[in-house]
């Protein structure tokens, strides 16, 4: 299958047992059904599967009217969001109070430390410096004596070392280089004892400085023992509990979340008024136009309402859709699912998919005995209508009557045989003559009647002109022998 194409597989074995596939993939029944009703739209004489379902009923409303509801939709669950918070906090607020004063605790005790990322090192480090500050001066001390002692120092021998070389370099080429080295090793000499000078200038113990840094520590290492943390993880325990307690005080805080909950309602409620309005403009418009079409389909006098109730409020918003019908003049507007007349409910069905063939999702529409209880004039008016859906998507219809087949573009002929092992069924692909031969068939023709297939051509050429051949869709007709 290329990579637009859908394929849908199902087996059913002896057993009875049933599985189903998508693209390959094993599916479930469910997920069948739901597929199925984004891709066929089936017409029944019992089952007008859309009208319904009501979230399919007010859909197809919005679409007719041209109403975006997705800002509704989030303006509820805003408000869905909203209450669920106050709720929560409403449910939970000792808990939350006696979790918010631990957390003030907690973190009342780390502020007077203070701690700030880095210094538990920096202050290690310090401490380490401070407390070895004999030992390194004396270090230092040492050193600097051994490196700049006045005639055994390392200066004072370097250098001797590199003079008595330098004098005798012209005789010994070799001694060039070394007194260079030693050269070299007496400035890095220099500078060391420099440094060591100067070290010991701006370095002496501080005891003082020591007992601050002792007491830092301390504080420190009492607080990670208290709470059993290391003490480097004081600085982003600190944030972490300061965090928590600006989520636990936003939680408590219930007359923010009660302004916060009446704001999101309000604004919910006025999406829905909003919707709500362009509902009550549609309705109307889309009644006036089914009710045209009914007169046509052998249903003059019927009408057909669009009535919004109020409900409960919801994503779609504040009220109910339902389509009522009634099918002849004087009748009482029922709704469209309690319509006890098959024939009636497949016209009905089909006057609203005329009216709104182009709003659907479903690419292919069925519909099953449409010609129930219709015949003549109705019948061609059928036909008419068939072929005018067939312009936008694929139509599929099963017929009795001759006036409806002929306005199809192609024909299968169903037929039940009876055997001595059973009935079976039978679905042929008609081409050419045989449908000339099938339509003069369903007129009543006797086999072989040069009038009755001259009038199965002539109906079948009026189909065809009834509208402009069909660009995207497809009407095929399937008559039952």
């Amino acid at each position: 299958a290329g990579a637009e194409a859908l394929l849908l597989r199902r087996t059913i074995d002896r057993n009875g047992k049933s599985r189903a596939w998508i693209n390959g993939s094993p599916a479930t029944m469910a997920q069948l059904r739901e597929l199925g009703d984004l891709l066929v739209d089936i017409h029944g004489q019992h089952a007008w599967q859309s009208l319904t379902r009501p979230a399919a009923v007010r859909c197809l409303l919005d679409a007719y009217g041209g109403i975006d509801t997705a800002p509704l939709a989030e303006a509820w669950q805003a408000w869905r969001r909203a209450e669920a918070a106050l709720a929560e906090a409403r449910a939970a607020q000792a808990t939350l109070t006696e979790e918010r004063d631990r957390l003030s605790w907690q973190l009342g005790e780390i502020d007077k430390l203070a701690p700030a990322a880095g210094e538990w090192d920096e202050l290690n480090t310090r401490h380490d410096r401070l407390s070895h500050a004999q030992a390194l001066a004396e270090a230092a001390q040492a050193a600097a004596e051994v490196l700049d002692a006045d005639d055994t120092g390392v200066l004072a021998q370097l250098t001797l070392a590199e003079q008595k070389l330098a004098a005798l370099a012209h005789i010994e080429p070799e001694f060039t280089a070394v007194a260079d080295v030693l050269a070299s090793s007496t400035a890095t000499a220099r500078d060391a004892a420099h440094s060591l000078h100067a070290y010991l200038r701006h370095t002496e113990p501080d005891p003082q400085a020591l007992a601050r840094l002792d007491e830092r520590l301390s504080g420190w290492h009492a607080l990670a023992r208290r709470f059993r943390r290391p003490p480097e993880e004081l600085p982003a325990l600190q944030e972490q509990w300061r965090t928590e307690l600006a989520l636990l005080q936003a939680r408590a805080d219930l007359q923010a979340l009660e302004a916060q909950a009446t704001q999101a309602r309000s604004r919910y409620m006025a999406a829905a008024d909003a919707v709500s309005w362009q509902r009550r403009q549609a309705g109307p418009r889309l009644a006036m136009e089914v009710t045209q079409a009914m007169q046509g389909l052998g249903m003059e006098g019927g009408r057909f309402e669009v009535v919004l109730q109020p409900g409960e409020s919801a994503a779609h918003g504040v009220e109910q859709v339902q389509f009522l019908v009634a099918g002849h003049a004087g009748a009482s507007a029922r709704a469209i699912e309690r319509v006890a007349s098959g024939g009636e409910l497949s016209r009905i069905a089909l006057a609203i998919a005329v009216t709104t063939s182009r709003l659907g999702e479903a690419g292919t529409l069925v519909f099953d005995e449409v010609d129930a209880g219709v015949g003549g004039a109705v019948a061609s008016t059928v036909g008419r209508l068939l072929r005018q859906l067939g312009q936008d998507r694929q139509v599929l219809c099963v017929t009795h009557l001759p006036q409806v087949a002929a306005c199809a573009d192609q024909h299968w002929r169903v037929a039940k045989l009876t055997s001595p092992g059973g009935a079976t069924s039978s679905v042929t692909p008609l081409v050419a003559e045989e449908r000339v031969t099938e339509i003069a068939r369903m007129l009543g023709a006797q086999a072989g009647s040069d009038a009755g297939r001259a009038h199965a051509v002539e109906m079948l050429q009026a189909g065809t002109a009834a509208a402009a051949p069909a660009p995207r869709g497809r009407t095929r007709s399937r008559e039952r022998a």
